[in-house]
């Protein structure tokens, strides 16, 4: 018996073969190729996402960090609407849901002011891999900075695309830091980051 019988729930089913062509679909309608700036942006945007993810493996469920990642790797999704959206159909965004907006860039602002507060200055470069965690931050933060090179071309210059993504990396790379060095480092931390809680 199959889990959608069981459940009584439909499942989609996750090929469809429309992109078989090298194409995909666009939000709102609309196809583009693979290569498209749009899509290129949205694919590193994916990694990035991805990166975010394996970074909150190596934490508590329920801890600070969890919860800050949850709302970042949430944060991404309205992004990657964004950037999906064909320019003559932007109008249909909704700020917070599927658009980017000045507040959430000023949220992230926020975050790295006050987790930089939580730990020693930093006064020499980093060398990362501290821990498996800071590294996987670290290596978030590296794609975090290509999607923001990436996106430079695929949306206005108006958006609020960029900025989050430039902010971000920088919460990142101060998230990386705090776990290095932080106050009550233990506590965040998860039974598979090789540290005694």
């Amino acid at each position: 018996m199959s889990l959608a019988t069981k459940y009584g729930a439909r499942c989609m089913k996750i090929y469809t073969r429309r992109g078989d062509d090298g194409t995909t679909g666009l939000l709102y309608g609309g196809r583009v190729t693979k290569d498209d700036p749009a899509i290129e942006a949205n694919g590193a945007v994916d990694e990035a996402q991805a990166a975010l993810g394996l970074a909150r493996a190596e934490v508590e469920r329920g801890s600070e960090l969890d919860e800050l990642l949850v709302g970042l790797e949430r944060d991404l999704y309205v992004l990657m609407a964004e950037v999906a959206t064909p320019l003559d159909r932007r109008d249909r965004l909704a700020p917070g849901v599927s658009l980017v907006t000045s507040e959430m860039v000023d949220r992230l602002e926020g975050l790295i002011d006050s987790l930089t507060e939580r730990f020693p200055a930093v006064t020499e470069f980093v060398i990362p891999g501290h821990d498996r965690l800071a590294a996987a931050l670290d290596v978030a933060r590296t794609l975090v900075r290509r999607a923001e090179r990436r996106a430079l071309h695929a949306v206005p210059s108006d958006s609020h695309v960029g900025p989050y993504l430039n902010r971000l990396s920088d919460l990142l790379w101060t998230m990386a830091r705090w776990q290095e060095h932080g106050e009550s480092l233990p506590s965040r931390l998860g039974p598979r980051s090789g540290r005694s809680s």
